[in-house]
């Protein structure tokens, strides 16, 4: 299961970060806690937004690491290597899931795994205006291919990264000084690629399969000058985690036997068109600002509702993905997936019908919202009562609070509270309790519905605009 997103954009300056462990956290603790919790970069390979679903590189290894680990995933995205290392040392992260050089620098702050690819780093650079109508040897003949050709030059990188480091070394290297500007104010790591094909700036420096991927979406980027050697790319740890690094190790070596390990590298490096349709999709966090085509109805009937709009499209994502066909194998239809009987009676004579669907479904969220109300005040709390509702029925969720209450929990509290007793529904004792009147429910599914919704809004705030 795949727990929380969060955002960390406060970046410590260079150099002033943990640089040694300050909490013991191995597989042991991670399994007893039931979740391991990853820092991943900001940028358009690691993790986004498409079309609702959540993807990326990163995203889709850590899944599958996790699993292997038997826990469930967090996810912490976090802009800058120095702010990544400082908070994994802190504790708050377990695992670095950057797409990151191991430089014998960093080596002394954190432990890397094996090498999942390797990179090397280039020159990011405009191509002459003039280019869709030159051939290669005239656009060679107009772009740095010579790194001797950057002294004097100023080139833009970020505070704290390897590309700011290989500058260094490669004006040593050429024997002149490259101008090196260190760009502090921004903590997006393709933040100044953009800036490049924008003419903002005329020189960055990337790693070649991240400079790769934007220049799909800006075709007038130059990203053929190599400035480094092979470099490894790796994920990290703290250096007191030896059986996480162990485990790390020992999955990648099994995902890469198995033919796994290529099948998502590609889907994310090896394939430029897929990429650029990803990009420049209106429904992707990465170029866009759209969950879905029906974005439009969902703000209308969330405003209704009282509802952040991006809350609302979480749940409708939950029940039909944004298939307006579907039918479920109890008959439920549609976007909203309303049972007929519901359908009918807020008024979708054609649940198929995406405006009629949502517009009911948002009707009958109005009604869960105005039976909880009186009891359950806090509006933060009712949401959880009302998704639970919405997925399991009203009477389910009645049971349990009544035994929350019999049993001297806090009915007017989600977890640990009514939702606990929504699991003890399967139970005898609990489910011919008298108090009980919906009877036996194998009730997993509306309290891991509730945490779903809930988390893929978080998602949907950190990545789409309210």
């Amino acid at each position: 299961m795949f727990l929380l997103v969060v955002v960390s954009c406060q970046k410590p300056s260079h150099g002033d970060f943990t640089k040694e462990p300050e909490v013991k956290i191995d597989v042991a603790e991670i399994k007893k806690r039931g979740y391991i919790n990853a820092l991943v970069d900001n940028n358009s390979i690691s993790y986004f937004i498409y079309k609702g679903q959540p993807m990326g590189y990163e995203y889709e290894l850590l899944n599958r690491f996790a699993q292997y680990l038997g826990v469930s995933l967090k996810i912490t995205v976090t802009s800058g290597v120095d702010l990544a290392i400082d908070k994994l040392n802190k504790g708050e992260g377990d695992l670095l899931a950057f797409p990151l050089t191991v430089t014998r620098e960093r080596t002394e702050y954190v432990a890397f795994s094996d090498a999942h690819f390797h990179s090397y780093q280039v020159l990011v650079q405009r191509k002459p205006e003039q280019y869709r109508t030159m051939g290669i040897d005239d656009i060679n003949k107009q772009v740095i291919r010579n790194p001797v050709s950057l002294i004097g030059k100023p080139v833009y990188v970020l505070q704290g990264t390897s590309h700011q480091e290989r500058l260094k070394h490669l004006s040593e290297e050429i024997g002149g000084s490259i101008d090196v500007r260190v760009d502090t104010a921004i903590f997006e790591s393709e933040s100044l690629i953009r800036k490049v094909a924008l003419g903002e700036i005329d020189y960055t420096v990337a790693d070649h399969f991240i400079a790769r991927v934007n220049a799909s979406y800006y075709p007038n980027l130059d990203v053929d000058t190599p400035l480094s050697m092979a470099q490894q790319v790796a994920w990290a740890t703290r250096k007191n985690s030896p059986q996480l690094i162990g485990a790390m190790n020992t999955w990648m070596a099994q995902i890469k036997k198995e033919g796994i390990f290529m099948v998502i590298y590609n889907r994310y490096f090896k394939n430029p068109r897929t990429s650029l349709i990803r990009l420049k999709s209106d429904y992707s966090s990465l170029g866009g600002s759209k969950l879905s085509p029906y974005d439009t109805l969902f703000k209308i009937q969330a405003q209704k509702l009282g509802w952040d709009w991006r809350l609302f499209a979480a749940l409708v994502y939950q029940e039909s993905h944004f298939v307006s066909t579907g039918e479920s194998w109890a008959g439920a239809r549609g976007l909203m997936q309303l049972m007929p009987a519901t359908a009918e009676r807020f008024g979708a004579s054609d649940p198929d019908n995406p405006e009629q669907s949502i517009k009911a479904g948002a009707g009958y969220l109005k009604y869960l919202d105005e039976y909880w109300q009186p009891k359950v005040k806090d509006k933060d709390e009712r949401v959880k009562f009302i998704l639970a509702s919405y997925n399991a029925g009203l009477s389910h969720i009645v049971d349990a609070r009544k035994l929350a209450i019999k049993y001297g929990r806090n009915p007017e509290k989600w977890d640990d509270h009514v939702a606990y007793f929504l699991l003890k529904k399967s139970e005898p004792k609990y489910y011919r309790d008298p108090i009980v009147m919906a009877g036996y429910c194998k009730c997993e599914e509306p309290v891991n519905y509730v945490i779903e919704v809930l988390e893929r809004y978080e998602q949907y705030r950190i990545h789409i605009a309210g």
